[in-house]
């Protein structure tokens, strides 16, 4: 619940620091987060061991794909409301799935897909008033259009992240995935800078600041949940963080949350909290039938 908090704060100050280029955000979302890492290292004494793996070019390649998502989105939440630009980013569980099957030869069965297509019609309902070419409301040069665009893509991304995340968890310590990608995102960000930073005055470069600071936070924190409890217990908690949103978004920012937010978040949210408890019931059979298998 702290992590989770703390990343809505996060994404508040993103959105406080106003609509900066995308490179830009990811640089101080990633470079500061290094500050609260580096000072946990040193606290538990594993700065060598977060530097060192024997797959430099995997935590680069994970890093690059990464930015991408990260950037879109921080477009997606520049442009868009924060209730529902951190609800779209709940896509990304839904698009695991179906990658998980197409590219890692996972079995998923009728009841996944099956809440892979619900939670997408939540998406849709979230998107609908913002989709022109369904209602007719909004043009294609509309910010909050393309917001929507963004921010599904960038779940999509992000879900690609995530499988390559699966493949290092299998030799890499969840520390060095950490600082690595910390570290590839600063660079890949400040190599945006020749393509057009804009100047930022003092309250925006502390937004920045403190939005890497808490971003750093907030992967600590969650490694810690991550460390103490199981995974299918951990991950419905991060659900919440759509509630949060809706508060900060109305009294930051003045957003009333639509209707549309609401019905689409209550689908996503439950399609969502369905594939996690799904792949734990499929994680207590799998056991059983290994510990069945061994000889008494």
């Amino acid at each position: 619940m702290a992590s989770v908090a703390v990343f809505v704060t996060m994404s508040s100050f993103l959105k406080a620091a106003g609509p900066l280029p995308a490179g830009q955000l990811v640089f101080f979302r990633s470079f500061f987060a290094i500050v609260p890492v580096l000072a946990y290292l040193i606290h538990q004494r594993e700065v060598r061991a977060a530097l060192y793996t024997k797959r430099p070019m995997g935590h680069v390649a994970r890093g690059v794909i990464g930015v991408c998502a990260m950037g879109l989105s921080f477009f997606a939440l520049t442009r868009l409301p924060l209730p529902e630009a951190v609800t779209l980013n709940y896509a990304q569980p839904l698009f695991v799935v179906v990658f998980s099957a197409i590219f890692l030869g996972e079995t998923v069965r009728f009841y996944r897909w099956s809440a892979v297509a619900i939670g997408l019609i939540g998406v849709v309902i979230v998107s609908w008033p913002n989709l022109s070419l369904l209602t007719g409301r909004a043009s294609m040069g509309n910010d909050e259009l393309m917001g929507v665009f963004a921010a599904l893509l960038g779940a999509v991304v992000a879900a690609i992240a995530m499988l390559q995340v699966r493949s290092l968890v299998r030799t890499e310590k969840s520390v060095v995935i950490v600082v690595w990608f910390s570290l590839t995102a600063s660079v890949a960000g400040l190599l945006t800078l020749p393509f057009g930073w804009q100047p930022i005055d003092l309250w925006q470069t502390v937004f920045l600041v403190s939005a890497g600071i808490c971003g750093g936070i907030a992967q600590i924190v969650m490694t810690e949940a991550y460390r103490h409890a199981e995974a299918s217990t951990v991950a419905p908690f991060e659900y919440t963080s759509i509630i949060l949103a809706i508060i900060v978004g109305y009294v930051a920012f003045g957003e009333r949350p639509t209707i549309f937010v609401m019905v689409g978040g209550a689908i996503v949210i439950g399609a969502g909290i369905f594939i996690v408890w799904r792949e734990r019931q499929l994680g207590i059979e799998r056991r059983r039938a290994r510990e069945a298998s061994q000889p008494q």
